[in-house]
């Protein structure tokens, strides 16, 4: 019997085949199309256009808002929002809502990836009839495996068989599917495909943000990696499909993380364009954009709809729109000052706009408590933090065309425009001064400290409504005009979807997993260069200042002398904090359970400063996500085979 899954009936879920230029200096071109048939692939023009389709699925996945809330929700960086849903309520596994086949958003990833794998097979099969060279044929390798990836890590064992063959690209409608197992998935198609991906991928991209020998190598060590930890399953987390813990190959757990810090070592040695820039901060703004630490991004523009894949005006909520950011948003706007020192006439200090500390709020997604006094809690000589998050929040009346020439704020003292008005501390101060009336002060149930003009969060108060915004997402534009510009758009930034930093994490790991280190490259060596760097100021946030301070050595004295995997994981953690690696850190590491158990937060009301412990109930069948209602929904298959077919315990 064939097998195939049973949404694919296309051979690309785009409707936009997409044109690749051919200097490497040269972005991604993108014309419409109606759809594509199996002759398509029949062409050269045809291949290129099917190989430019895979990097435009990446707006698919990464950036769409309801997949990045399956990626952080329920870990110890984010829980649900006053504002959020059920998607968001049911991800947190703390009792709000119930995780299962209909309301897990990891079908974002099933939807998208399998019609990209066909695509990727497609092309393999028919670039060298239809005259295109090696190098083509690689970046569909690459984005075959690394679909297979994500999918592998989220669901267990997925089909290899689309209906023509394992591997093979399917032009059937057949509507019955069978799952491979995971060490299937990966010694079949994710570690072979990445081989010959880094044997034939140039150093340099083919175009600007086109994969390389250096993201090849990344996602082959970082595959290694995982598929090391699922050999091992130090906490006994069950797979599915049900298989014996063995490598086909004959390999066990030590071998494949030696394979990983050998890769992810060697990608550090020959670079090629990438590197490391000279500050955290530098990573992230967004005026440095592309800069050669992101080794792939789903691409987005300013200039172009068609290419951007949305509104450049006014978001709609779903994919391909860039929006995750918003989920991560609060509503500042709701804050007020007055315009009189008598306090009669509030006015709105902070209006929203197309800027990265501000952008559009939707209050889905909010940060613990800890994440500020445990995570960060360095917050002197680590620039993460300030890199990280808005923790100061301005005044803007003036590009929302009002024309005060100030406001009077905390205790009654004047802010002028461009000025403080929030501020979240770095640290809980017991000397706050809180307010029961109504919204409390700010009419946020904010605090004040005597003297200061700006209302003040201590961390401890940090709530489900009112949080620290996720500042290295937030949009950027170069059309605001000094105005407001369109803050209700999409971010038309470009979503980071892997960094060279990474490398010196994966290799990190594996040394502590017990592969043999070379000279240098020890995982407190490969940490290290990490911690320096985050110890070099170039800009204060908060300030909205110059910083030029290094404190590199502070940062890397402070290191213990051996580190561990828990250690690994808090400084993956501040260093990709809200971009959507915690989930699948924490299931690959079998530490879900423990480091994400509980998490403190107060409420939903604006002038709720009550801490409260909620504790996550995160079995080990939650380690893997529910085949997506849809999917099942759609399958020629008996109700007890559909049953065979989901992941136990959904």
């Amino acid at each position: 019997m064939k097998n195939i899954i049973s949404k694919i009936k296309w051979v690309v879920l785009t409707t936009t085949a997409l044109f690749l230029t051919t200097s490497c200096s040269s972005v991604l071109d993108e014309q419409p199309r109606t759809g594509f048939d199996p002759s398509f692939f029949s062409t050269k023009q045809g291949v290129e256009g099917g190989v430019t389709s895979l990097y435009a699925h990446l707006r698919y996945i990464y950036g769409q808002a309801y997949y990045y809330n399956s990626c952080l929700t329920g870990t110890d960086e984010y829980t649900y929002g006053q504002s959020a849903d059920g998607n968001f309520k049911d991800a947190d596994l703390s009792g709000a809502g119930t995780l299962d086949a209909t309301s897990s958003r990891s079908d974002a990833l099933w939807g998208t990836a399998f019609p990209n794998i066909n695509t990727a097979s497609g092309i393999i099969e028919n670039a060298e009839s239809a005259g295109v060279g090696s190098d083509l044929v690689a970046e569909a390798r690459f984005f075959r495996a690394f679909d297979y990836f994500l999918l592998v890590q989220t669901f267990g064992g997925v089909p290899l068989d689309l209906g023509a063959g394992e591997l093979k690209f399917n032009t059937s409608t057949s509507r019955t599917s069978v799952r491979n197992t995971v060490p299937e998935v990966y010694t079949k198609g994710i570690f072979p495909d990445l081989k010959q991906a880094i044997t034939d991928l140039p150093e340099t991209g083919r175009v600007t943000g086109g994969v390389t020998k250096t993201v090849a190598r990344l996602y082959l060590s970082k595959a290694y990696l995982t598929y090391a930890w699922w050999l091992e399953n130090p906490n006994n987390i069950p797979t599915y499909p049900e298989t014996a813990r063995t490598d086909p190959d004959g390999h066990d757990a030590a071998w494949y993380f030696q394979q990983a810090y050998d890769i992810a070592t060697e990608a550090i040695a020959n670079p090629g364009p990438f590197g490391l820039q000279k500050s955290f901060y530098l990573v992230n703004q967004a005026e440095n954009d592309r800069n050669n630490e992101i080794l792939l991004y789903a691409d987005h523009t300013e200039d172009s709809e068609l290419y951007n894949g949305g509104s450049l005006t006014y978001g709609s909520g779903g994919a391909p729109d860039n929006f995750a950011g918003w989920m991560v948003g609060w509503n500042y706007e709701t804050m007020r000052s007055y315009t009189d020192n008598a306090q009669k006439n509030a006015v709105k200090p902070i209006w929203r706009e197309a800027s990265q500390a501000l952008g559009r709020p939707w209050t889905r997604m909010a940060p613990p408590v800890d994440v500020f006094l445990k995570t960060f809690a360095d917050k002197t000589n680590d620039s993460r933090c300030d890199g990280t998050f808005n923790m100061a929040y301005r005044a803007n009346w003036g590009k929302g065309g009002q024309t005060w020439d100030k406001v009077y704020n905390a205790n009654n003292l004047v802010v002028k425009d461009g000025e403080v008005i929030l501020t979240f501390l770095n640290e809980d101060n017991p000397n706050v001064k809180y307010s029961d009336a109504g919204n409390g002060v700010g009419n946020i149930g904010a605090a004040t400290i005597d003297g200061r003009a700006d209302y003040v969060i201590n961390p401890s108060a940090i709530s489900r409504v009112k949080f620290p915004s996720l500042w290295k997402l937030g949009p950027y534009r170069t059309d605001n005009n000094g105005g407001l510009g369109q803050p209700n758009a999409g971010s038309t930034r470009p979503f980071p979807v892997a960094k060279f930093s990474e490398l010196y994490f994966i290799a990190a790991e594996a040394a502590v997993k017990g592969a043999t280190t070379t000279a240098g490259k020890t995982a407190r060596d490969l940490i290290n260069v990490i911690r320096g760097r985050a110890g070099v100021w170039s800009w204060d946030n908060a300030a909205n200042s110059p910083k030029v301070q290094d404190n590199s050595e502070a940062m890397k004295s402070t290191t213990p002398a051996t580190i561990d995997i828990k250690y690994i994981l808090a400084e993956r953690s501040r260093e990709y904090f809200g971009e959507g690696y915690r989930w699948f850190d924490l299931v690959r590491t079998q530490t879900w359970a423990n480091i994400a158990g509980e998490y403190r937060i107060c409420g939903s009301g604006w002038n709720d400063h009550e801490l409260k412990t909620y504790t996550r109930q995160i079995l080990p069948t939650h380690y893997l996500r529910p085949i997506p209602q849809g999917q099942l929904d759609g399958m020629e298959m008996t109700e007890a085979e559909k049953d065979a077919y989901q992941n136990p315990g959904y």
